[in-house]
């Protein structure tokens, strides 16, 4: 696929621009004591993902990086997707706006007629456009599933698959960096917690995988504190920075999930905690506004 140039030039201002270099890895988080070890620990440690992974707070169209993921619907065509962003508007003000209507406000109308041309995209699928006018060169347009407890698995394969579609469309187009939201999560529902184990366990299998170094950076972007916290808490249990043999985890830690969905023979896998635990939707509370994607 070839990308057109011509609606190309962040028109992000300079001062609101976020470099990768400001964006702090996770063995930094480690070390201010930001990320702290986990009891459940449910991979080994492995000192060379924590320069690679980072957790980041704020606003996903200002990143200066090879490419963002777009939270989009099946149509690619603006408007609502499955994830929501705390932002800045150029006056300094705080909003909370969808991310995929927020991507391709800030990205300009060259992002709207290449999406046109893709026939839109099935749920757990990605596909890459230009960025045109964001400080990132690319957006990875994935589609979450909406939630549904009635039908748990096939959602939770479909999470996975919009993560797995997206590292794999970076490698392909031999990108360095890519930053996830937090797909599924707002209106399509799917229980922070939840997701979250999806996405760490996705990214740690890619880490490991063949493929896995050919990503320089990968990040993921939350805008509200209560999610910031459950990245915190676990991503110590995916990528600790020490491995826990002198005090084991106790074999109740934690909510083990759907085992047929996450099983793995890979003998560096806890394979007794590593399925995501299925969660009841939790009740909204003030801190999540009613249009959080």
């Amino acid at each position: 696929m070839s990308f057109s140039d011509s609606d190309s030039g962040s028109d992000c201002p300079e001062d609101m621009i976020v470099r990768l270099a400001n964006i702090k890895t996770i063995g930094e988080l480690f070390k201010t004591g930001t990320l702290k070890a986990a009891a459940n620990q449910r991979y080994k440690a492995d000192a060379t993902f924590l320069d690679r992974v980072s957790l980041f707070q704020g606003d996903i169209t200002v990143m200066e990086v090879d490419s963002i993921v777009n939270a989009a619907n099946r149509s690619l065509l603006g408007g609502g997707g499955g994830a929501s962003f705390l932002s800045s508007s150029r006056d300094g003000a705080k909003i909370i706006t969808r991310v995929d209507g927020a991507i391709h406000s800030a990205a300009g109308r060259k992002l709207l007629e290449e999406c046109r041309t893709l026939g839109g995209c099935d749920t757990g699928e990605s596909k890459i456009t230009s960025a045109y006018k964001l400080p990132s060169k690319h957006i990875i347009h994935t589609v979450g599933p909406v939630y549904s407890r009635s039908d748990l698995e096939t959602r939770a394969q479909q999470l996975q698959s919009c993560y797995k579609t997206s590292l794999n469309l970076a490698v392909e187009h031999n990108l360095k960096h890519i930053a996830f939201p937090s797909v599924s999560t707002g209106i399509y529902g799917y229980p922070i917690e939840d997701a979250t184990h999806i996405a760490l366990d996705v990214v740690r299998r890619f880490c490991e995988s063949d493929v896995g170094s050919k990503l320089d950076r990968i990040i993921f972007v939350v805008w509200s504190n209560k999610d910031k916290e459950v990245y915190e808490t676990l991503i110590p249990e995916y990528f600790p920075s020490q491995d826990a043999s002198e005090s084991p985890p106790p074999s109740d830690a934690g909510n083990p999930p759907s085992s047929d969905v996450l099983a793995s023979d890979d003998p560096s896998v806890n394979t007794a905690a590593v399925e995501v635990p299925v969660l009841a939707a939790a009740p909204q509370t003030s801190d999540v506004p009613t249009d959080r994607m």
